[in-house]
């Protein structure tokens, strides 16, 4: 079974225990650190090379849309999904837009976490079901 290295970056640590605690359901899945700002994001990133990085937008000192571009020059193989609380249509684009393969709004993070993942491993895009008819519709 193949092995994934993931990287958290989220301020509020009781969300990275809850994103922790939905991927120690899955034995492929191995979380290589935690971030809580954007700067150490892009440090770790580039240390790390991780496979996926779980990004939030809303970040101290660097915010997730500039973590994202960074990270696309520094860890180019890292796949990037987006967990976040915005579900704005344009925000969602900037985001995928700047290379990210998945967009999950944070209320949702329990049932849509694992799929989109999974989506953004296989190098399909995910974006939660509420945005992306919040985009179709208006």
């Amino acid at each position: 079974m193949a092995s994934f290295t993931v990287l958290i970056v989220d301020d509020f640590e009781p969300f990275r225990r809850l994103v922790c605690s939905i991927l120690k359901a899955r034995a492929e899945f191995r979380v290589i650190d935690q971030v809580s700002d954007g700067l150490q994001a892009v440090q770790k990133a580039e240390g790390h090379q991780p496979d996926l990085i779980l990004l939030d937008i809303g970040l101290p000192i660097l915010n997730g849309m500039m973590v994202a571009r960074r990270v696309r020059k520094l860890a180019p193989a890292s796949k990037i999904l987006f967990l976040t609380q915005g579900s704005s249509p344009d925000v969602v684009q900037e985001g995928l837009a700047l290379g990210a393969l998945g967009y999950v709004y944070k209320p949702l993070a329990h049932s849509d976490l694992l799929p989109a993942i999974e989506a953004v491993l296989r190098g399909s895009q995910f974006v939660s079901t509420n945005v992306a008819e919040e985009q179709v519709g208006g």
